[in-house]
Parts: C-alpha cells; structure tokens; sequence
C-alpha cells in the first residue's frame, strides 16, 4: 500500500527549495524576489511552475530555470518538474516581499 501525501505538504516543500535558489545579481532568493508566479502540484505529484526573470535579457535566463526544475525534482515524490517562463505581467519591484525588500535597503 503506498502513502498518501498531502500535496499541499509537498507545495510547502517545493517553496522551502525556491527558497534555496538566489537571483547572483540580487543577494535575495528568487521565491521572496517575487519572481515564482504560481506553483501547481497534480496528484500525481507532477510540479507545475510558472515564473518570469527580472527581465528578458537576464544574463541567467537558460540556468535559472533549470536550476529551479533541477532541485524541485530532486524533491522526494516528485515525479516531474517543469518550468515555464513568463513575462506577462512584466517583474517590477511591487512583486518582491517585504522581507525583500527589507533585505535591499528599500523600506
């Protein structure tokens, strides 16, 4: 019989990753950033991600990506990962966190 996991569980555990993953211009993770948009779990625990970059010429644009699909899938009971990217809307400053924020000097 195989365990059933919650996959709001494995939602909290894919945020707790994004959160290891930095912006290398930006000393702050690219979950707090702002710049993950929406992550999708099915019950087959195959992971959705939809994020932008800070902008289209993002010298990071081909790593970052994978590197987020790379450590979402080396998450245990995920299946898949993919990562799709998106620039509408557009990143502006107004998507970062508070702590983001804090964390550049802009509150």
């Amino acid at each position: 019989m195989t365990q059933e996991i919650d996959t709001n569980e494995l939602g909290e555990a894919i945020v707790k990753k994004l959160k290891t993953i930095y912006d290398p211009e930006i000393p702050v993770d690219i979950y707090e950033l702002g710049l993950i948009y929406d992550v999708m779990v099915n019950t087959d625990y195959e992971v959705k991600i939809l994020m932008t970059l800070t902008s289209p010429n993002c010298p990071v644009a081909e790593s970052l990506p994978r590197e987020v699909e790379e450590k979402v899938k080396s998450i245990e009971n995920v299946k898949s990962a993919d990562v799709e990217i998106t620039f509408d809307p557009p990143w502006s400053k107004d998507l970062m966190s508070e702590e983001a924020k804090l964390e550049l000097g802009m509150l």
